[in-house]
């Protein structure tokens, strides 16, 4: 299996998902946005692999590369690709399918519980997951108003929409299960400025006195991956 990755900044890579892919043997491809390189065909990849970022999905002019990673979602998209966003990754696939992106009422950072809906239980991709998993979060924006063909599966306390399925293989996590200590001890050095306190916000020494969270949200990641990789490879998807 082919899995590629867009990398918006040097200090949010794949994380454990690079992990998962090394156990599985995958072939892992990557672009590295933030110095121009070159995007794939969609023919080079089976599974596309969108990162978080501290820009908005709006900000072309700043960055003049997104204007071409959308299309390259949006080919694999209709390509019927495997994708999974991964916070802004998650914000630009909601744009591309004709949502949209907003500044959510507050900014979310650092380790809060989700819940997932009851259809989302139903399914084998999370009916693993425990009531109300702790995850780690760090965004400012959110996504609304989706198409019918996109079904929300999870929100928290800070933001209604945390998470959803579009047409059975395109999946956006607003929240990050794929965070290693250092992607996390790199978003504090980068973007700090940002852990404003707030009801939602936790302070850099809170973030980091929680190895236990890390180390789960990395497991039910390996165990989404696996049941994805499995019903993929079976046509239930």
């Amino acid at each position: 299996m082919r899995i590629h990755y867009l990398q918006h900044v040097p200090f949010e890579n794949p994380g454990s998902i690079l992990a998962w892919a090394k156990a599985n043997q995958c072939i892992v491809t990557s672009t590295q946005l933030y110095n121009n390189e070159a995007l794939p065909e969609v023919s080079k990849f089976d599974w596309l692999v969108v990162m978080g970022g501290p820009m908005n999905i709006y900000e072309d002019d700043q960055y003049p590369w997104l204007k071409a990673e959308k299309k390259l979602i949006k080919d694999a998209i209709e390509t019927n690709k495997v994708i999974l966003g991964m916070c802004l990754g998650s914000q630009l696939i909601a744009d591309i399918i004709g949502g949209k992106v907003v500044q959510n009422k507050q900014k979310e950072i650092g380790w809060f519980p989700i819940t997932f809906s009851e259809k989302a239980k139903e399914s084998p991709l999370f009916s693993f997951f425990p009531d109300n998993p702790v995850v780690f979060h760090w965004h400012g924006d959110t996504f609304v108003d989706l198409p019918q063909e996109a079904t929300i599966i999870a929100e928290s306390a800070a933001c209604k929409n945390q998470a959803f399925v579009y047409n059975k293989r395109v999946f956006g996590f607003q929240f990050h299960l794929e965070n290693t200590l250092p992607i996390i001890e790199d978003l504090i050095t980068n973007c700090g400025d940002e852990m404003i306190p707030g009801a939602y916000v936790q302070s850099p020494e809170e973030v980091l006195s929680h190895p236990e969270y890390m180390l789960q949200d990395n497991q039910w990641m390996a165990a989404f991956l696996n049941q994805l990789k499995q019903m993929d490879a079976a046509g239930q998807i």
